[in-house]
């Protein structure tokens, strides 16, 4: 799997970090790093640009589902 040269993130991109193996937003670059964001929002995290790939279509989707299914639950 190729990574995502740094130049070619945008802020709002979908992206998997390797190394935790989770899917993040794009919120910023800083310092030869990509910050990402949990879709559902919360903390944000580092990651080096030559680690971070795009989800699969299944992981965009399932990363997508469980925050519908989480907001789903929350009592208003």
């Amino acid at each position: 799997m190729a990574s995502i040269q740094q130049a070619e993130l945008e802020i709002g991109d979908l992206v998997k970090d390797l190394k935790t193996d989770l899917i993040g937003v794009v919120m910023g670059k800083l310092g030869g790093r990509a910050q990402l964001r949990p879709l559902a929002g919360g903390r944000e995290w580092d990651a080096r640009p030559d680690n971070v790939i795009p989800p699969s279509a299944r992981e965009e989707l399932s990363a997508r589902n469980a925050v519908r299914s989480a907001r789903s639950r929350t009592v208003l």
